[in-house]
């Protein structure tokens, strides 16, 4: 097998974890009477995993796997926040109260068995 191959093979398993992983959270927030209002919301900045509605709060969702759950955790950045901040803002602007619409960022973390944490207003936008 070649490196290409290789590195085509473990790209491809990676997407579809993250897909799985992307199922079980939002299983889970359904369960908690969440409902899901998008997957994989392109906004200016970049993709929101997933954006979910409890009520009128509006939970912008990054979705994160790893073979560990400090794995999953440690793979999010500063930057990567930032981004998913001014998305979340373009989001809320279609909102009818906007910038003033209760909302909250978390992180989900799966690990390589499926189990899932959910760190609720982990990131908080500046």
């Amino acid at each position: 097998m070649t490196k290409a191959t290789t590195r085509k093979l473990r790209g491809q398993r990676a997407h579809y974890a993250g897909q799985a992983a992307e199922h079980v959270v939002a299983a889970d927030y359904a369960r908690r009477g969440c409902q899901l209002a998008h997957q994989r919301w392109r906004g200016p900045a970049g993709e929101i995993d997933l954006i979910a509605r409890d009520g009128a709060t509006v939970i912008f969702i990054e979705v994160k796997q790893a073979r560990d759950f400090d794995r999953a955790a440690q793979s999010l950045s500063a930057r990567q926040c930032a981004r998913l901040a001014v998305s979340a803002e373009a989001f809320l602007a279609d909102e009818p109260a906007g910038s003033l619409t209760e909302a909250r960022f978390d992180v989900a973390l799966v690990n390589g068995a499926g189990a899932l944490h959910i760190l609720e207003n982990a990131i908080h936008a500046a």
